[in-house]
Parts: C-alpha cells; sequence; structure tokens
C-alpha cells in the first residue's frame, strides 16, 4: 500500500475511492475552480465541485445520488478541472470511477443510455480491429440506438472524401489489445478493480 493511500480506511465511501483509484477526495478545500473551468458544468446535475463535496460527506444517500446522476456521463475527461486544481486532485479518474460503479450497480441515468451506447460501440471497435474503426463505431452506434437514419446525408460526402473507410485497417499487435481487454474483463468478473 502506497504512503498517499495509508491514511484512507476502507470502511469509508470516501476511503473506498481513495483505495480503488488513488484520489484523495477530502483533500478538496471547495475553491470552486474545476466547476468554473468545466465545459460541460452547466449541463450537469452536479458539478465537478459539488461532487467532491457530496463524496467528502460520506453520505450514502449522497453516493447513490451521484450513481444515478448525468454528471458522471456527461465528464468528457478533457481535464480541464484537473488543470486548474490547486491540489492536483484527479476528478476524471473519479469520474471514470463513478461510470463503472454506477454501471455494475445498474444505476445508470436513463438520459445517459446514448453516451453508453457511444463508449461500447468504440472498445468493441478497438477491441475488434486494435484501433478505432470509424465506420464500425458508427454503424455498431446507430444498431445500438436506433437512430439509423440520423446522418444519413452527411455519409457519402464523408465517405468521397475518404473520411469513412468500409474496410477496417487492422494493427499488427491486435492480439495483445485483446489480451489487455480480456485481462481486464477478467478482472471485471472477479470483483477487482
Amino acid at each position: 500500500m502506497s504512503a498517499s493511500h495509508e491514511n484512507h480506511h476502507p470502511a469509508t465511501l470516501s476511503g473506498e475511492i481513495t483505495m480503488d483509484t488513488g484520489v484523495i477526495i477530502n483533500k478538496c478545500y471547495q475553491c470552486g475552480k474545476c466547476s468554473a473551468g468545466c465545459p460541460v458544468a452547466t449541463e450537469m446535475d452536479y458539478p465537478p465541485s459539488l461532487v467532491m463535496r457530496m463524496l467528502q460527506t460520506d453520505d450514502p444517500s449522497h453516493y447513490d445520488k451521484l450513481l444515478k446522476s448525468m454528471s458522471i456521463w456527461l465528464c468528457v475527461s478533457c481535464e480541464m478541472c484537473l488543470t486548474r486544481c490547486p491540489m492536483e486532485i484527479d476528478i476524471p479518474v473519479l469520474m471514470d470511477y463513478m461510470r463503472q460503479k454506477s454501471y455494475k450497480a445498474k444505476k445508470t441515468n436513463p438520459q445517459a443510455k446514448k453516451i453508453i451506447s457511444f463508449h461500447k460501440s468504440f472498445l468493441d471497435s478497438i477491441n475488434y480491429t486494435g484501433r478505432l474503426y470509424e465506420m464500425g463505431l458508427i454503424v455498431d452506434y446507430k444498431m445500438r440506438t436506433g437512430a439509423m437514419t440520423q446522418d444519413v446525408a452527411v455519409a457519402p460526402k464523408m465517405f468521397i472524401k475518404g473520411k469513412l473507410n468500409p474496410v477496417p485497417e487492422l494493427i499488427k499487435g491486435r492480439k495483445k489489445v485483446a489480451a489487455i481487454f480480456n485481462r481486464i474483463q477478467n478482472n471485471n468478473k472477479e470483483g477487482k478493480q
């Protein structure tokens, strides 16, 4: 156990989060710079500084509200909050952790369905080809969301300009990438982070 994790009791929510992520929630002193710089804070039900405060309380009802919130799904991991934070708290890592917890607990906000579909399509594309395959990503996402006709007018122009390749480019180390995905999936099945 590293020195930064020693003083955090895993019996509390904030202690568990620190043990799992290395993010020390109690370092936040509510300056609000994260929320002020966040490009999507105005769309969130709880801006980053409020997420931090709610987690600091160790109140299970606050934790549950965050798991059901859109805030964790709207975070784009741009790291503006981390850049502005005087305590260098890695809020994007925390948001990713909360998304995983929300998904596993089946508490995802119903409005996050398209975000989750995009996330799955993106990862499936990388798992299959070893890199992002845009055409596959788009088709998979459209099938998951049922929005097959959305953006149809744009597709021919992108195809003509060479932006949508119908054949995926496969990297040489695809098996290594697949092994990473398999290892993560096996760890998740065993309940590890």
